[in-house]
Order: C-alpha cells, then structure tokens, then sequence
C-alpha cells in the first residue's frame, strides 16, 4: 500500500526537486567504489559542506573530495556549546538507495546527494518542512525530517530515485515552545523509525523530558498526535535499538543508558538505567552488544553492554578520551569514528574486546561546529 501511496505523489510531484546543473551536478572524487568510505556534515554558517574520506583497511581516514551541500549550516542557542546542532542523525546514509540526506539548518532546507563510493553528486535541496532541521530518519522509501526550531516538527517524503518528494499533509507538530534558532537544551534530539516501520520516535530533551511516539500509517502519513512516554532520567537526547526491538537511549542529565521496552500502541515501559559517572552523555551507537556513547562535557567515550533482560551495564567509564567536544559517533569494520564539535576533528579507534577502545589517529582541520557523520 506504500508504494501505491508513493506513484500517487510521484504523479503530481513533477520537476518539483531538481537542483540546478553545471558544476554542482558533476561527478568529483577519487573513484574509491569498493572500499569503506565515511561521510562528514562541516555544518558551516557560511555553507554547509559533506567532507568524504576514503577507510584504510587499518582504519585510518584519509580525504576524498568536499562536496557543498547548497545550503547554510546553523547554531542552536547560544552558539558556544560543543554540538552546534544539539541532536543525533542529522546526516543519513541510505546505502541501498545510494542515496545521503544532509539538513542545512541555517537556510531550514534538506540536501540530496547521489552516492558513488567516494564520489557525491548533489540532486536535490528543498524545503525542510519547518524550521531549523536537525535530524533524519529513513525506512525503506520513506524519510522523516526533524524540525527543532519554534513549536517544532515533523515533515515526511518519499524517496523517488535520488530525489525526496515531500508527503502532502504529513507535517505533525510537537507542541514545543522554542525559539529559532532553538536553545540547545530545549530542542529535540533525534527522528527514528521502530525495527519494523510501524512507529516514529523523537525525544524532546529538556522541552518535556519524554519520547513522543507517532504511528506511521499505510500512506507514510503519521497519526494525528504522539503518545509521550516520560524518559526514565532526565533529557532524553539520541537513541539506537539492541537485540529484541530494545529502545536503548542516551539520556543526558544524568548521564545514563536507559533501555525501554515497546508497548502497543505507542508506549514505552520497563526502562532500566545505568550512568557512566560523566557529563553530558548524549550521543550513542552500537557495535555488536556493546554501546558507546559521547560524553561531550568530560571529553570521553564510555562503553556499556545491554544484558538480555535489557539492563545496562556500564563496561568503561573512560573508554576513551578524545578531542575537545565529542559529538556524533559512527561504526564502520573495528573502527569507531568519533567527531569533536569544540576541536573540529574526527577522532580514529580501534574496537577491542570488551568494549575498549586503542586511538590509532585523528582527522585535523575540519570546522568546529561540525556535525553529522555516516559511514559505509
């Protein structure tokens, strides 16, 4: 029923999407096809840019080409702390579509690129939906856009070859009562689709402390309002799933790993929590049953392993130190990829057992403020 959904809003999409020619539509790179190659939003306030860097079998990162993304980066309220975005997701690699998706805060617009290994093309910039986009969620063809500026929002498209073609009538909002840009505590964090397509999550930070949970209907639209499941601790940031369907979520205000059960009909239950003794854990991804998480106000990463029962234990408060600022984290091979907003690097690890973490080097020279990573 989603693909008869989808043909109908091809049929009166037209040339709605299409981003100018010449040297913007052109091919660049290394021509790196085979290898693992990972994807850097810069964010910068002047004109966001996707910085790609091809994967030694090592780990080590190495530049492949910086592709503007035809729009301007953006800075939550007050523009000084380390995640100038303040949110999970905001640059999406869909591998089978060969397509990523970049927001460009600072004009309200998303970016496509077609993917070719190293080599991007950009494809297409539209409107965002709402204001100040900060994160996107993809599942099969369809894609949701996370607004955090004003009352923020959520804006849905359907992928059509490189293209996203927006979802008429799918904007929901969530009530919140921020400013634009938003202040970087009260803005929500994160979009994500459950395993199967049939929910829609964001958390709302310190707006509401809860994770609000629309159902996703036949035609991509969502249901008229969520159901606000109230995190466990404080301000719920960025989440990921673990075995079983778990939502495992990195909870900031105190720091915490908090895994909840999915109920019917949108709601969250049985949470189980564990802190890793730092500050400001925000952002977290999974590398088999082990979980690291940013921990952007002590300079760290921590490492935990989710038991079958779903509690968290924490493995390494100190899994690693890093550059000032850690923020978004990618996994790729045996090598996690950490970005630090303060410093403006991409930090390079080696997993080890147990969830260690051996530096083997680090991307210099890249903007602090960056935010957004992917990788393939």
């Amino acid at each position: 029923m989603r693909t008869r959904a989808l043909l109908s809003v091809l049929a009166g999409a037209s040339a709605l999407l299409l981003v100018g020619a010449g040297p913007a539509l052109a091919w660049h790179g290394h021509g790196h096809e085979h290898g693992s190659v990972v994807f850097v939003q810069t964010n910068e306030l002047g004109g966001n840019r996707i910085a790609v860097f091809d994967r030694s079998p090592s780990g080590q990162l190495t530049p492949a080409g910086s592709y503007p993304t035809g729009g301007l980066g953006g800075a939550a309220a007050p523009g000084t702390e380390s995640d100038h975005l303040a949110s999970q997701g905001s640059l999406a690699l869909d591998a089978h579509h060969r397509l990523l998706i970049a927001v460009n805060a600072g004009n309200d617009t998303i970016s496509t690129f077609r993917v070719h290994g190293d080599r991007l093309r950009l494809t297409g910039v539209l409107g965002s939906g709402g204001q100040f986009p900060v994160s996107v969620a993809v599942q099969d063809r369809l894609v949701y856009v996370l607004n955090a500026g004003g009352a923020g929002s959520v804006q849905g498209y359907w992928i059509a070859g490189h293209l996203l073609v927006p979802i008429p009538g799918s904007t929901r909002s969530l009530g919140l009562t921020n400013s634009n840009p938003p202040n970087f505590l009260s803005s929500p964090g994160q979009v994500g689709f459950t395993p199967d397509g049939s929910e829609l999550l964001v958390t709302t930070k310190a707006s509401t402390s809860s994770i609000d949970v629309f159902a996703v209907r036949h035609d991509g639209s969502l249901s008229a309002a969520p159901v606000v499941n109230p995190s466990a601790t404080p301000v719920p940031f960025a989440f990921t799933f673990g075995t079983g369907g778990r939502l495992v979520a990195g909870e900031a205000g105190a720091s915490s790993v908090t895994t909840y059960a999915l109920g019917s009909g949108g709601t969250l239950g049985d949470p189980k929590s564990a802190s890793d003794g730092q500050t400001a854990l925000c952002w977290i991804q999974g590398a088999g049953d082990v979980y690291f998480v940013s921990n952007t106000g002590s300079n760290t990463v921590s490492s935990f392993r989710v038991g079958a029962d779903g509690q968290p234990t924490l493995l390494h408060a100190v899994a690693a130190t890093t550059n000032a600022g850690p923020i978004d984290l990618a996994v790729v091979g045996g090598n996690l990829y950490a970005e630090t907003g303060l410093a403006g690097t991409v930090d390079e690890f080696q997993i080890g057992a147990n969830g260690t973490l051996t530096p083997i080097g680090s991307v210099t020279g890249l903007p602090p403020g960056l935010e957004g990573i992917a990788a393939s």
